[in-house]
């Protein structure tokens, strides 16, 4: 990994830390078989595929979000549906990512 791959890892590493601080909630958009696999910790589980069935649901969180699946790549498209409909939301990436941060 090259300089800018480290200071963007502290980047994304800082943006999750400020957001659990702001009392984010971490929605896990993986599949149900990899959710009862394993999960983080405090998270909440939305399917990818549903998330535009589910806004009013997450809208009443009224908190910020951190999207997280196993590799980043769904969380990253969960990430993007949910700015464009108005959420204050960040990919988190893979689970472990966030929850290595939750006691």
């Amino acid at each position: 990994m090259g300089l800018f791959g480290t200071f963007s890892q502290k980047n994304e590493t800082n943006e999750i830390k400020e957001y659990l601080e702001k009392g984010a909630v971490i929605l896990d958009v993986r599949t149900k078989e990899e959710w009862d696999d394993a999960h983080g910790k405090k998270s909440k589980h939305i399917v990818l595929t549903t998330i535009p069935f589910n806004l009013e649901e997450i809208k009443s969180w009224n908190k910020p979000i951190i999207a997280v699946c196993k590799s980043g790549g769904r969380s990253a498209q969960a990430t993007q549906f949910l700015v464009n409909n108005g959420f204050d939301v960040i990919n988190g990436g893979p689970w472990q990512n966030v929850d290595q941060y939750i006691d």
